[in-house]
Formats: C-alpha cells, structure tokens, sequence
C-alpha cells in the first residue's frame, strides 16, 4: 500500500504540541526543510527537539526556534546558531548537550527496545552530573537513558512507495538511526519510485519503520536553502 501524500499538513497531522521529535539532518545537510518549514506553519508548541543542531539562524529549526515553538532542545552541537545561546540565556528554552556519538547511540539503543546503557564518554565531566556511575572492570561508566519519541522527522534521498529507504552519501547522518526509535516516522525525499526499482542492496532503511513519505519541496544548494 502507497505511503505517499503530497500534503505537508496531512504529513505533520500527527504532530501536536508537547511531542517530542527527532529531526534528522547535520546542519542543514539531510534535513527534512520541507517537513520543517511545514512545522513553522502548524499550530504547536512546548515541542521538545532532538537533533544534532537546532537548525541556523533563520534556516531550518532556526526559524522553529524564533518561532517559540521549541521548549527544549537536546542534541551536540548548539553553537552553528547564536540565537540558542540568547535564548538560553534568557531562559527561554533548555537545552541537554550529548557528544555526537551518545547522541547516536542513544537513538540506537531507543529503536532497539533498549533502556539505555552504560558509556565511558562524559565521565568526570559536568556532563555526567545526575547521571548514575557504575564500576565494571575497573572501569567508570555512566548510564545514558536510550531516546524515543513521537514522531521522527527525516530525509532521504530515494523511497519507493512502500517506505524502503536510499540515502545520498553524508545526508545519510542520523537519519536512519531516528527512522527506528519514533512511533511515527515521516520521510521527505528526493524522489519516489514503484516498488522492485531500487537496488536491495542499497536499501538502509526498511519500509516497516516508514509511516509517510513526501517528495522534498525545498533542496539545499551551493547559494543556501531554495524550493525545488
């Protein structure tokens, strides 16, 4: 059965305000700004997140983020855009910095029914403060909790219309680790195609984890953010 719509709204009719959603994308690279602009047009807020970076000034999350709608942010990489820090600062969003490989971990270990587990990274660190140590081996760990959410907003590069998944090279990052640990998973992409036409092998993402695709409306160039 056909997961395609080519509405945006019927796209994000899942998301409401409170939910906490996965954002692929590192910087503006493989991320879903088509399902994102259609997030800033949408009637939500006190939306917790999690991504890599909140977007930049004024592109991507960047505008979410002006928008107000983000109550929380949890990710690795805060500083591409200044205005996290004004916000922070003002008190007017929290944010929980993860190194990038806990980050993916974390979603890892939220797709896989895990828990959370037990990493070596953050140890003695103000990252680590509240978070349960453990001795193994001799060795100090402390426990990360694993990630799930609402609903997971990503990019690909090609889809058929079941769901199966193709990415484009470094646009690939966190996406498909976020198509497993959501319970709904929304995918803009490049192109859709009919089911047998895309390579098996070249398949990453499973259309099993797919809840909708859309075909992107917005690409990322040389010259920043245009409409397709």
């Amino acid at each position: 059965m056909s997961k395609v719509t080519e509405s945006i709204e019927e796209a994000l009719a899942c998301v409401e305000s409170g939910h906490t959603v996965l954002v692929g994308g590192f910087g503006l690279v493989g991320a879903p700004l088509s399902l994102i602009e259609g997030l800033t047009k949408k009637d939500v807020k006190n939306l917790t997140i999690v991504s890599n970076n909140l977007g930049e000034s004024g592109k991507g999350l960047g505008i979410l983020l002006n928008q107000n709608k983000i109550k929380k942010g949890v990710g690795s990489y805060f500083t591409s855009n200044r205005d996290i820090g004004d916000k922070y600062q003002k008190g007017e969003i929290e944010l929980e910095l993860l190194p990038q490989g806990t980050l993916a971990e974390s979603l890892r270990a939220g797709g896989a029914g895990l828990g959370g587990y037990y990493t070596t990274t953050a140890v003695g660190t103000d990252l680590a403060i509240g978070k349960e140590e453990r001795e193994i081996d001799g060795v100090t760990y402390i426990f990360e909790k694993a990630i799930r959410a609402d609903v997971a907003l990503i990019r690909a590069h090609k889809a058929d219309t079941l769901g199966n998944l193709v990415y484009y090279k470094t646009a690939r990052n966190f996406n498909p680790l976020m198509a497993t640990a959501a319970k709904k998973v929304i995918v803009e992409v490049d192109e859709i195609v009919e089911p047998g036409e895309l390579n098996p092998e070249e398949i990453i993402t499973p259309f099993l984890y797919v809840d909708m695709i859309i075909e992107a409306k917005q690409v990322l160039t040389k010259e920043g953010v245009a409409n397709k």
